[in-house]
């Protein structure tokens, strides 16, 4: 489990450029998208390297690092198996590290978030020639933690417009329409398109 000490705006924040700059070699890089490299209070990225990867959105990280997956990542690495692709890539709507949602920061912390956003961008320009974007919404209704969170999850599309992003989700969403969270899918589970600016209409 991993609780924050304090607010991420207490920390210093390695900007994604920095945090792409190697520090340990503790895992197989040729396999492995781990940024930053080795375990802090926040995540960018975490998954492994393909030409048509499946990018799954949660809302923040947890404690998973290369070849130690939590039961979160072995769904999605699973499930993007199952459904054709040749890696996954974990990325978040929020990179702060917390088990516990209810831990994350009470506000967001603008700074985090714009490196969050610029991580986004290089996951998806990691997709190969040929190849759609494909991005797994898989938030849940954790969405409904934060206000702030919807902010960034907007931001997020607009970014995935550019790239002209296919918007996926997997099992049965909520009520209001939140997309399901990996950890209790079948491990036959296939994604199917998410009309997400219905969804985002709906926030």
């Amino acid at each position: 489990m991993h609780v924050p000490t304090c607010q991420t705006q207490q920390l210093k924040i390695l900007t994604f450029a920095q945090a792409m700059v190697p520090t340990q070699e503790n895992f197989d890089r040729e396999k492995w998208l781990y940024i930053p490299d080795h375990y802090a209070d926040y995540r960018y990225l975490l998954g492994t390297r393909g030409e048509n990867p499946l990018i799954c959105i949660g809302i923040n990280p947890s404690t998973a690092a290369p070849g130690d997956l939590d039961n979160t990542l072995k769904s999605v690495e699973r499930i993007a198996a199952g459904n054709g692709y040749d890696s996954f890539l974990m990325f978040n709507v929020y990179a702060q590290r917390a088990t516990r949602p209810e831990d994350m920061d009470q506000e967001c912390n603008q700074d985090l978030h714009r490196e969050n956003m610029e991580a986004f961008r290089f996951v998806l320009s990691q997709v190969g020639k040929g190849f759609v974007p494909a991005v797994w919404a898989a938030w849940g209704t954790i969405i409904e933690k934060r206000p702030y969170l919807q902010d960034c999850v907007r931001e997020m599309v607009a970014i995935g417009e550019t790239y002209g992003a296919q918007w996926l989700c997997a099992g049965k969403n909520s009520k209001k329409g939140h997309p399901h969270h990996p950890l209790y899918l079948r491990k036959d589970e296939k994604v199917r398109p998410f009309e997400v600016m219905e969804y985002l209409a709906s926030l």
